[in-house]
């Protein structure tokens, strides 16, 4: 079972950039068809951000974040990254980083989740 830690959360001013980190341990990302980052704001369901194939590296947007949010990962580093330009207040919420094992199957090991704030 793999262990998944984000980090690189914060507060910062709209219009400003994070980058978010997701490092895997216990069982490598290549073992995995794809990786995501999902999202939960106060108050809401949480929500599908990005994801990624290992196979490839074919990324898919929220319409919500696309052109703005750019999800990469290091197999090398066994790290997943969310590039996330052009903050808005409505991007604050626990980001979560979460693995799927096939193609059918659900995503699994979440994360603690690392928090962002984006004040106006």
């Amino acid at each position: 079972q793999v262990q998944l830690l984000e980090s690189g959360g914060g507060l910062v001013q709209a219009g400003g950039s994070l980058r978010l980190s997701c490092a895997a341990s216990g069982r490598a990302f290549s073992t995995y068809v794809m990786m995501a980052w999902f999202r939960q704001a106060p108050g809401k369901e949480r929500e599908f951000v990005a994801s990624i194939t290992w196979r490839g590296g074919w990324g898919q947007y929220a319409d919500s974040v696309k052109g703005r949010f750019t999800i990469s990962r290091d197999n090398a580093k066994n790290t997943m990254y969310l590039q996330m330009n052009s903050l808005r207040p409505e991007d604050t919420a626990v980001y979560y980083c979460t693995v799927k094992p096939s193609v059918a199957a659900s995503f699994e090991s979440w994360g603690q989740g690392t928090q962002v704030i984006v004040s106006s």
